[in-house]
Order: C-alpha cells, then structure tokens, then sequence
C-alpha cells in the first residue's frame, strides 16, 4: 500500500475514533436516559447493517434472511440473562408451562464466557453451513435470496411455537441482574451504550480492513462477474462461505447488544419483514461503503420513530415512500450519490484543466 493510502486509513481511523469518543463522552451528558437508550438499539442495528453491506454490497449477495443470525445472538445473551435466578429456580416462564427441569442446551448458559461465545459462533456456524450447502450448489442471485427467506420462515416459526422452551411469541424478557448490577439502572443502561460504541466502531474498522485490502477485491470480483473469477483460478465457493459466516456473527453480536439496549428479545428478530428492512437501511444508505450502511440504519430508524410519534397511523407509508425514492432517484443511497458527484467534479475540473492548457 502507497503512502496516500496509508493517510487516508489513519485519518478514516482518527475519525472513527473521534465520533465515537464523541459518543461516549459527550452525547451522554446531552440526551435523556429515554432517547440515550434509543440511540443505543438505533447504533446496535448499525452493526449488523456492516454485516449487510459486507455480503451484499462488496459481495452481491442479497440476503433476506439475517434475522436469523441477528435473533439468535439475542438468545443466546437473553438465556444467561434468564439464569440470574437462584440456585434450583427455573427461568419464570418456564413453570407456566409445566416445566420441571432445565433443558439440557441451557445448561452451559450459566456461564458467561460461553453465552459471550455462543453469540459469535453460533450465527457464524449456521451463517457458514447454510453458505457451504448453498453456495456449493452454485446457487445464487433471487435463488439465494429465496433461500435466505425460506430459513427466516422456518426458525421463525421455531422459536414461536417453542413456548416451554423459549416462551414462544412473547420471548424472553424481564432481565433483573447482570454481574450484581440491576438490569433497569441507568448506569447499567450507560454501560451498555458505551460496549455498543465501542463494539461499532471495531466492527467497522475490521469491515474497513477486510474490504480494503485483497480479499476485498476478490469479493468485489465475486459480485461483479464470478464466472471470471472462476475462470482465474479461485474458488468463489470458500470467499462466499467465509464471508457470510463473517456477515453472520457480526448479525450476531449486533442482536445481542440490541438485547441489551432493548431488555427483551422474541422471535419478531426472525421475522421476514425486519431482515427486509436492514437490506432498506444499507440501500438508503448506499451499498459498498460501510459508512452509508451505518447512516442508512440511524437515518431510518430515526425517522420512523419519529414519524411514528407524530403520525401514529401514517409512518409506514413514509418509510415505503422513501424506499421507493431510493430505489428510483438514488439507486446508488445517500453516500452514493455523494460519492459521484464527488467523482463527477473531479473530472469536470480535470476537463477544464486539460481544455484550457490546449487553448493555451
């Protein structure tokens, strides 16, 4: 790597840096506990909009399925959650449903170093066992999407119907302590703001690191023509499952900070509708940026629930409307269409320069 590419990484790292400093030192002081915590779940879906962009926007899989992966890092944070109970106590709802003893998978929950490293690697497991039985096949394009769609269904309607297990619809809620500190308290609650910030801004300077160096541009060849890429000797199969597997513990631990920003997590994680929607926060940001993934997910999250305070009946169809602009006006989001007129200046100008030094 060239020397301008060197200070154009340190000054992106110095900038993150910054913001997230900002964050956490400034933003707190400034916002209520109320809009502190929202900020928190809105930075939280930030993450896993990182994850979208990675298989989607640098690699041109669009997957509707990451609810899955978002989900089960939820569950997996909410199970340890459930056993701050005393010693011989089952989880609350598990005695509604006549539950006498604590499942066998729930054991190892006790522990909070493997409930830290089930949010991880379990999502990053299925994400690559589902890329390897998919990917394998050569299976892509709409064919993957449905596929993706398919399993948000099936583990949907899994954890909805397991009420003894996972207290079916309503999910698992009512989090009390968490390293003897009360769950509800606001310097509890600061916390975990303060681990999402943290956690954001790793994320997008590992997404940054892996997109910008090789194995960025083989996925960009991936998504740009994989038959050629094939053709040159590589093997898309490997890339294609490790970066979903990558996509899938970033879903991961976004769902397991959204757990605990939200108190609560349910099978609604896995719905289809809200894995739509982070395909929506990446488009209006701009795919292939990263940036534009994280400021499509805090613009639209935003605005919905702030369209939903002031027009409670009327919010959604603002949110189907400015996709629809996106998609006719801004193909490319926001950060996109930054971008190119960037670009477009810069060769009027070059134009210019080039004309006026004929003349001359």
């Amino acid at each position: 790597m060239n020397k301008k590419g060197i200070r154009l990484i340190l000054i992106e790292v110095g900038v993150v840096v910054a913001i997230a400093l900002f964050l956490i030192l400034i933003i707190p002081s400034v916002l209520s506990g109320f809009r502190l915590n929202l900020l928190g779940r809105f930075l939280a879906l930030a993450i896993v909009a990182l994850g979208i962009d990675l298989i989607w926007g640098y690699t041109g899989l669009l997957s509707l399925g990451h609810g899955i992966f978002f989900g089960l890092g939820g569950y997996a944070i909410a199970m340890y959650l459930k056993l701050q109970v005393p010693p011989g106590e089952l989880p609350d709802f598990m005695g509604l449903y006549g539950v006498t003893e604590l499942p066998w998978f729930w054991q190892p929950f006790y522990s909070f170093p493997f409930a830290a490293i089930a949010v991880v690697i379990l999502p990053a497991l299925l994400a690559g066992l589902l890329g390897y039985l998919v990917f394998r096949n050569r299976i892509r394009g709409v064919y993957f999407s449905i596929f993706t769609q398919a399993a948000t269904i099936v583990f949907f309607n899994f954890f909805n119907g397991q009420q003894g297990l996972f207290n079916g619809t309503n999910g698992l809620i009512d989090f009390t302590t968490l390293f003897g500190l009360r769950f509800s308290d606001s310097p509890t609650q600061l916390i975990f703001y303060i681990l999402t910030v943290i956690s954001l801004a790793l994320t997008y300077g590992i997404c940054r690191w892996l997109t910008s160096g090789r194995f960025g541009k083989l996925l960009i060849a991936i998504r740009d023509d994989e038959s050629r890429m094939r053709f040159s000797g590589y093997n898309p199969t490997d890339f294609k499952v490790l970066v979903f597997a990558i996509s899938g513990a970033i879903a991961g631990i976004a769902g397991a900070l959204y757990t605990l920003e939200s108190g609560s997590v349910s099978p609604r994680a896995m719905d289809i509708a809200f894995s739509i929607e982070m395909v929506i926060w990446v488009a209006v940001g701009g795919r292939a940026t990263l940036i534009g993934a994280v400021l499509g997910a805090l613009f639209v999250n935003y605005a919905r629930a702030f369209l939903s305070e002031q027009f409670a009946g009327f919010w959604q169809f603002f949110q189907g409307a400015l996709f629809l602009i996106v998609v006719t006006v801004l193909p490319d989001g926001i950060v996109g269409w930054f971008q190119n007129q960037l670009l477009n200046n810069s060769k009027f100008k070059i134009q210019n320069s080039k004309l006026k030094d004929d003349c001359d």
